[in-house]
């Protein structure tokens, strides 16, 4: 049997006027850490359209979210 590794999960974010996370699920975000793009796969039907976040919730956990630019929905992803 195969599974995915770190398959992204649906996320409950809420966001400042910039776009950036100011809670995740119901913790609220001390600092953002870093924060990338990423555009793949363009060229076919399915392109892979995501701003991540990694960042720094106020109980001291690392997160790393991302929102999908093609749907606008968030999700939380390990490493």
């Amino acid at each position: 049997m195969s599974r995915r590794l770190y398959r992204p999960r649906p996320a409950t974010v809420q966001t400042a006027a910039n776009g950036a996370p100011v809670k995740v699920g119901r913790a609220g975000v001390d600092s953002l850490r870093e924060e990338w793009r990423v555009e793949d796969r363009w060229w076919t039907a399915r392109p892979v359209r995501r701003r991540y976040f990694e960042l720094t919730l106020e109980s001291g956990a690392n997160v790393v979210v991302f929102c999908d630019l093609t749907s606008g929905r968030w999700y939380s992803q390990s490493a």
